[in-house]
Order: structure tokens, then C-alpha cells, then sequence
């Protein structure tokens, strides 16, 4: 017996990385999985491959479990909507989307074309958009639905080099946040998981000293895609029926639940003017401020 026994879930990006190991997690825990996956390169635009895909789905097939795949793009809405219909069609229903999928054009933002904004907000940001909206009126209906859907430290804390990824993922929260707040009362449930592991995307952070490179052996080997998954599928399980609106993170066998803005302090007094507010207002605020520091900044420890 599996915790998503008689389930169907949609996985995005399920040709490689987290995806691939949610499609084959979610499969042997008793879903049937559609794998989805444009089968490109980590920085987009090029042609694609059914290959990644399918080769995912066969293995789950060649397990004994139920599987199919696509190669669609998520930046499209109605293909979106043709995956919807065809789990419905070939499994007889949907239950859950788990959307990892994603790309990456790092680069400083003064010097960022616009092409690369657009692309990296695309697939993440608009594509988060399409799998929640093509499938929400089916949840909605049959009261009945889980998203798992991907954020970022690099959205919620911040990361030099990656203005579009982290405004898309932060955007991809409060999307997640919004659909948890109106869909509550029909058992759909929206969460969002920023994760820490070896992918072809972290493949593809540049390793300029000594310090670089001994980062990205530590995500190499100790924080591993297998392990995120583990939480994707808890939260599409029906066993995770309260819980919803949340953030959460994985670094390597740790699980983190991330606060959310709240108001932290306050003032008041009659007739603020911009002197008082430089005089008053942001000195007191000021020890409340959050510092401009990035992930590492925060996760100083070493992953367990």
C-alpha cells in the first residue's frame, strides 16, 4: 500500500532531476503518473525531446506501475490542458500536479536581457500559472486536489545573478498562497517546496574559487533530488488533508517550514512627514531591517 494508492498525479519536468524523482516516487507509492517534460537544455528555447520523458515513464511501466508521457511545453496553455485531458482519459482522473519543472538564465540584472527575463518568467511564473489553472476547476468539482508546487531561496532569501529566477519564484508563491486561501472549503489543497539539490540546473552554477566549488560538492553529495521528493509526495497524499498555504524546504535529510511576511514592528504617531520617518521611524525599525545576505548567508551549517 502506498500513500497516493489509486491516484493520478501530473509531474512536470519529470524527465530529470526532482521531477524524475517525484514521477517515479509518486508511481511507486500507487499513482498513475503522467511525465511531462519538454526534453530541452537547462537554459530553454531549444527544440526539445520526448526522449527524457518517456524514458521515465518506461521505467515506472517497466516496474509494474502506470505511466505515459509528454513533451509538451508548460508556457502553453492549451497544451497544458490537452495533459489534463489525456490523465483523465487514459487513467480516468487527476489528483494532483507537482510542477518542478524549470530553466535557468542566470546573469547580474544590470546587465540581463530582456529575453532571458522573459524566458526564466515563462516557464516558471507563467507556467505555474497553466498547470494550476487547466486543472483547478476539475479539483474544485471533484473536491478533490493537491499542488506541489516549486519556490526558491533564491525567491524567498535572495541570490546574486538571479533577478528573474527569484522574482519568478516568489511569484510562484504567492500564487500557491492565493490558490490555497480560495480553494480551501473544496479540499484543494497548494504548497510550495524550495529544495536543495544536485540538478542539471545547480550543474550549471559557475565555480570561480576555492569556496565555489567546495559549495557545490557539498550539494552534490549530500543533498539529493530523491530526498525532495519525498516531500512532494507527502503533500499530494490525502493524508496531508490540513495541510495547505504552506512554505517549505529541503537541505539534504533536513525539512524546513519558512515563515511568511507578517508585519515585524510598528509606530505610529500624528502626522508623519519624511523628516520624522528619517528621524524616528527608520532608526527604530532599523535592528528589525533583514539583511541583503544570500542563502549561504542563512543556511551557514553544513547540511545533514
Amino acid at each position: 500500500m502506498g500513500v497516493l494508492d489509486g491516484k493520478v498525479v501530473l509531474v512536470t519536468g519529470g524527465g530529470n532531476g526532482i521531477g524524475r524523482e517525484c514521477a517515479l516516487l509518486a508511481a511507486k507509492h500507487g499513482a498513475a503518473v503522467l511525465v511531462n517534460d519538454l526534453g530541452g537544455s537547462v537554459k530553454g528555447g531549444d527544440a526539445g525531446s520526448s526522449g527524457p520523458a518517456e524514458a521515465v515513464a518506461a521505467e515506472i511501466r517497466a516496474l509494474g506501475g502506470r505511466a505515459i508521457s509528454n513533451s509538451d511545453s508548460i508556457t502553453d496553455y492549451a497544451a497544458v490542458e490537452a495533459m489534463r485531458d489525456e490523465a483523465l482519459t487514459q487513467f480516468g482522473g487527476l489528483h494532483a500536479v507537482m510542477n518542478p519543472a524549470g530553466i535557468l538564465r542566470d546573469g547580474m540584472f544590470h546587465k540581463m536581457a530582456p529575453e532571458n527575463w522573459q524566458a526564466v518568467i515563462d516557464v516558471h511564473l507563467h507556467g505555474a500559472f497553466n498547470v494550476c489553472r487547466a486543472t483547478i476547476e476539475h479539483f474544485r468539482e471533484q473536491q478533490d486536489g493537491a499542488y506541489a508546487l516549486f519556490t526558491s531561496t533564491s525567491g524567498l532569501i535572495g541570490n546574486i545573478g538571479q533577478a528573474n529566477y527569484a522574482a519568478a519564484k516568489l511569484g510562484v508563491h504567492g500564487l500557491a498562497h492565493i490558490i490555497a486561501m480560495e480553494n480551501a472549503t473544496k479540499n484543494v489543497r497548494s504548497n510550495v517546496i524550495a529544495p536543495f539539490a544536485w540538478t542539471r540546473m545547480i550543474a550549471t552554477i559557475p565555480v570561480t574559487d576555492e569556496a565555489s566549488a567546495q559549495r557545490v560538492e557539498r550539494i552534490r553529495t549530500r543533498m539529493r533530488a530523491d530526498q525532495v521528493a519525498q516531500l512532494a509526495v507527502a503533500l499530494c497524499a490525502p493524508g496531508a488533508a490540513n495541510v495547505t498555504g504552506q512554505i517549505f524546504a529541503v537541505r539534504g535529510d533536513e525539512l524546513f517550514l519558512f515563515s511568511q511576511p507578517r508585519p515585524v514592528r510598528g509606530m505610529a504617531r500624528e502626522g508623519w512627514t519624511p523628516e520624522t520617518i528619517l528621524e524616528h521611524a527608520f532608526p527604530a525599525f532599523r535592528a528589525n531591517f533583514t539583511g541583503l545576505e544570500p542563502t549561504s548567508g542563512v543556511f551557514t551549517w553544513e547540511p545533514v
